[in-house]
């Protein structure tokens, strides 16, 4: 039986423009994130993969998501340097891998380099934004948790944005190729993505100092890091993980596993219902991925003009509820937006979409940091990415099967299939019994005692 865990620390308001420069570094890291979904696919095809292939060449993000986050976030709990601080270590090491990943990424010339950076990219990736959400706790007190966590679906709205925007514009300015084929507007839009990594990091690492441990949790950290326990603190903290954030993995087991559904056959969905075409060689099914890129560009616009009105809709209504009326929502414009027959109407369905994607980023932490201790914010956000990947490799290896024997091989079907996982992601969030908010004045966090 492990003992419940009590901290008890002030911390002091932030205004709005310092939870902004705070979260400032995630704008880079989701434009990272925004280039990895829009472009690599159609390098790996540029240098040579099969459709068939890009699966398997994606493999990177949920398998290093699965093994760097909660690592990292057990090292970070431990971690204390008086230069440095606590967090702060792993945005710059993350954001610097970024950036050189972005930076050498469109001129390689073969499938493996290109895999190879993939994977080093999505490390970085993974290295910098775990410890981010963990930062978002350490720093404001209860009452601004959502305007924290909400902050960051903001940047990750505008950061994907600005990607697909990037490629778009670029693609009016930037002649020529590299010698293996890849377009000089795509290696622009690459460029444009290593200086936001490295640069926004920067900005909150300077703008934004960290909250010392006192001596009593510092003497703990030391003691702690002298044994190198970073996988037996993972094993333990699931081991006496709350029961509500167990309740969370079944969430995210339908929210996530949609999740990928939607990236991986929005293109098939469009090019069947709009251009009435499943040959993927024909001008149409072109033209369906090509309006992909202003689809997602408009459902993260949403995403980030929405983030902050969740904050009093959370407030008001409780991050439970609102989460659930948001997957809804996504449930049913994606059951819409499959059956729509014309290009233009696609942008009102997706709206849903946009609205849950900010949720999805941000509303859950909410009640996360509350089912916590604070001593382990780090080590907890690294499971809870788990709880992400997880579902994406589940979705990776099942669902060609579930594509072929029950959806008949259709693209439009998969993705009412995601609109209907969404809603049983709404219905099980119901199921969760929300934490109640602790006063600023006591930043109270308990630990509930391991059963045997």
């Amino acid at each position: 039986m492990t003992d419940s865990t009590t901290v008890v620390r002030q911390k002091p308001l932030m205004d709005m423009r310092q939870i902004l420069l705070m979260n400032f570094g995630f704008f880079g890291i989701q434009y990272s994130f925004g280039m990895q979904q829009t472009a690599v696919n159609p390098i790996y095809q540029m240098l040579g993969a099969s459709p068939e292939e890009l699966p398997l060449l994606n493999m990177a993000g949920p398998i290093t998501g699965l093994f760097i986050q909660p690592i990292i976030g057990a090292l970070s709990d431990r971690t204390w340097s008086d230069r440095w601080g606590r967090r702060k270590p792993f945005f710059l090491i993350g954001a610097t891998g970024c950036a050189i990943c972005l930076f050498l990424f469109p001129w390689v010339t073969a499938v493996w380099m290109a895999v190879l950076l993939l994977w080093l990219l999505d490390a970085s990736n993974n290295t910098a934004m775990e410890p981010y959400r963990a930062f978002i706790a350490d720093k404001l007190p209860p009452s601004q948790l959502a305007k924290g966590f909400l902050a960051q679906s903001f940047f990750t709205g505008f950061g994907i944005t600005l990607a697909n925007i990037s490629l778009y514009v670029f693609k009016f300015v930037l002649d020529g190729a590299t010698g293996a084929g890849i377009p000089y507007w795509v290696v622009g839009a690459f460029m444009l993505g290593s200086v936001c990594s490295i640069g926004t990091v920067l900005v909150s690492v300077i703008s934004t100092p960290e909250i010392p441990p006192t001596p009593e949790e510092l003497a703990k950290l030391r003691e702690g890091s002298k044994g190198g326990e970073a996988l037996k603190e993972i094993w333990d903290a699931i081991v006496e993980m709350p029961v509500e954030l167990r309740k969370i993995a079944l969430v995210y087991l339908f929210q996530w596993y949609a999740m990928n559904v939607y990236w991986q056959f929005v293109a098939g969905s469009i090019a069947e219902s709009v251009w009435n075409t499943t040959d993927t060689q024909s001008a149409g099914f072109k033209e369906a991925t090509s309006w992909v890129g202003l689809v997602n560009g408009w459902y993260n616009i949403v995403t980030f003009s929405v983030a902050f009105l969740l904050v009093a809709l959370a407030r008001k209504r409780g991050a439970k509820m609102v989460h659930s009326i948001c997957l809804l929502l996504a449930a049913v414009g994606l059951i819409i937006f499959a059956n729509v027959s014309n290009q233009y109407l696609l942008f009102i369905p997706i709206i849903g979409l946009g609205i849950a994607w900010a949720s999805i980023m941000g509303v859950p932490y909410i009640m996360i940091v509350r089912m916590i201790p604070s001593t382990r914010y780090g080590v907890y956000m690294g499971i809870v990415n788990m709880m992400i990947v997880i579902p994406m490799l589940i979705q990776t290896l099942t669902f060609g099967w579930v594509f072929k024997h029950f959806l008949g091989d259709s693209s439009t079907n998969a993705i009412m299939f995601a609109g209907v996982l969404l809603g049983l992601a709404a219905l099980a969030m119901q199921w969760i019994k929300e934490p109640p908010i602790v006063r600023d004045v006591d930043d109270v966090t308990h630990m509930p005692t391991a059963a045997h």
